[in-house]
């Protein structure tokens, strides 16, 4: 009887492996496939962003890259063990150049939205971030908050396809809105009166208004939006998304991003290297 008992068993759990042969070959094949092991193989890690979002990747007096992300970049490529390889692209078709693999990850504060991540995949988020307002001096007092601009009356600015323009559209529809290539563009038409309002991310329009905005800008600093900041990388990769959030739970525990963080959040002293 329990002889027999145990045969059974023996063949049950024989049939149950060999169910599952299958299962794990498919999840190494997955592995070797993963973005991680082609970095690995070449020795390098391609970072994509564009220059000239402050304070995450801009374009030093020398010509290098500087920046938040550019910071967190090479500590990634430094704990792998490979080369960080910059490669600047521009914003509406940075997405497209990442699915076709022109390189390995976005690094460039991209906001997670629902429409991003049905194309592609984030990690978790690095830094929280929100719209924020300039508007020009002679709306002091007036203009308290982006309901205050909700009016045709008001002329209002960002980059051409940023959460800065999508906030623009859903919550202030009443405003005649312009576009702009660049945040720098945008910005300096509220400074220069042709426009009442810039509506950006919050750390770019701290560093904005501390360099430029001195006498001719009011700064509306309490974020309307909740926006999470986070690095995206293609579908279907569940090794390189482990990885990347165990780094990011590591330098959030031991010092690094503190460090990154004080010197590009905290701080304006860089601005100087890039005048």
């Amino acid at each position: 009887m329990k002889k027999g008992l145990l045969i059974g068993l023996a063949a049950a759990f024989f049939i149950s492996f060999c169910l599952c042969m299958p299962a794990i070959g498919a999840d190494i094949g997955l592995a070797k496939k993963s973005t991680l092991e082609a970095i690995l193989k070449k020795g390098e890690l391609r970072v994509g962003f564009e220059s000239g979002y402050m304070p995450f990747e801009i374009t030093d007096k020398k010509g290098n890259f500087v920046g938040f992300d550019i910071d967190m970049a090479k500590e990634m490529a430094k704990a792998m063990g490979v080369k960080f390889v910059p490669v600047n692209t521009a914003w509406d078709g940075i997405i497209p150049a990442l699915i076709t693999k022109k390189f390995d990850i976005i690094m460039s504060g991209m906001t997670v939205t629902q429409e991003r991540n049905l194309k592609i995949n984030f990690a978790d988020p690095y830094i929280i971030v929100g719209q924020t307002i300039l508007i020009n001096k002679k709306h002091k007092n007036k203009i308290k908050s982006y309901k205050d601009l909700n009016n045709s009356k008001y002329i209002v600015t960002s980059k051409l396809g940023t959460t800065g323009e999508q906030a623009v559209k859903r919550l202030i529809p009443k405003s005649k809105y312009k576009s702009f290539e660049t945040e720098p563009e945008a910005a300096l038409e509220v400074v220069n009166g042709k426009a009442d309002a810039f509506v950006y991310d919050l750390p770019y329009c701290v560093v904005f208004n501390a360099e430029q905005g001195a006498g001719k800008l009011i700064f509306l600093d309490e974020p309307f939006t909740f926006e999470p900041l986070a690095w995206a990388i293609n579908k279907g990769d569940p090794d390189f998304l482990n990885w990347l959030n165990n780094f990011l739970s590591q330098v959030k525990n031991d010092g690094r991003y503190e460090r990154i963080h004080n010197k590009w959040i905290k701080s304006t002293d860089w601005y100087k290297s890039i005048k």
